[in-house]
């Protein structure tokens, strides 16, 4: 493992990499199997990026601009997600109350992170109901909304939202929110701005519920429950590496496990192909 960090951990990379070379150690481990680039200048990553025969792959964190001057620059095979633009769809019929509490975790609950919801979207036969007691716990911890022209008739507060806002990652108490005609509708909105990252809807409707889970196109897809679930710690996985947006070869957050290659051993006693 070679770690790179940015220049504010200049100083503590090299005490964490010391601390795992010794437990790997006291494991019988070689001592080196993590190291540490120091070098401040960008032409170092710029050097990692084309040594494809030494290494296997990429995990670059941090911001999209980040990610994609590693994808644009790398030889090597690159573990990405660009950014997480994550929707809560409250769905007509849902529980109101579970809902508020599941859309105020999803975004305020730690709101610079990539599985914060940064959109979220209502049915127009809840929205009524819905708006004005969720704005109220918005507001009071410090959320700002953006809204559709429906959303603004309901919650004069709220500032207009423009055509930026739906694809934006905040990574910030800022909030889209759209009024939608109906279950189609929130679907197609996602299929265009998603970032195949994590979507959730609020239901009481097992069929539509089945039906958001099988055509929402991302690494992880929730019912009733908050979009900070797209962790590999929570889903079981132990320590997080990264999250996947590609298909190939993991798709969402992996593990160990999902950084593992299968090699095939065959022993025969002189058996060819015919």
């Amino acid at each position: 493992m070679i770690l790179r960090g940015v220049s504010e951990a200049l100083y503590s990379n090299p005490a964490l990499a010391a601390s795992v070379n010794k437990a790997l150690s006291e494991t019988g481990l070689p001592e080196n199997a993590v190291q540490v680039v120091s070098v401040r200048d960008r032409i170092a990553v710029n050097y990692l990026l084309k040594q494809e025969e030494n290494i296997d792959l990429i995990i670059p964190r941090g911001g999209e601009g980040l990610i994609r001057f590693v994808v644009e620059n790398s030889k090597i095979p690159v573990l990405k997600h660009y950014k997480g633009v994550c929707h809560v769809y409250v769905d007509d019929g849902a529980d109101l109350n579970m809902a508020q509490e599941i859309c105020l975790n999803s975004k305020a609950q730690r709101p610079g992170v990539c599985n914060a919801m940064e959109t979220m979207l209502v049915n127009k036969s809840v929205a009524e109901q819905f708006l004005p007691d969720m704005a109220k716990r918005f507001y009071t911890a410090g959320v700002k909304i953006r809204g559709c022209p429906e959303t603004c008739r309901i919650l004069p507060n709220a500032d207009q939202a423009t055509d930026e806002d739906w694809p934006k990652e905040y990574l910030a108490l800022i909030l889209a929110v759209k009024v939608v005609e109906d279950m189609d509708q929130a679907m197609d909105h996602i299929a265009k701005y998603s970032s195949s990252h994590t979507e959730a809807i609020v239901t009481s409707d097992y069929k539509r519920a089945r039906r958001f889970v099988r055509e929402a196109d991302s690494s992880v897809v929730l019912v009733n429950a908050s979009t900070r679930f797209n962790d590999g710690g929570e889903l079981g996985l132990g320590a997080e590496i990264g999250i996947s947006t590609s298909k190939l070869h993991a798709f969402g957050p992996m593990g160990i496990e999902e950084l593992t290659t299968t090699k095939f051993v065959v022993f025969g006693d002189g058996q060819v192909r015919g």
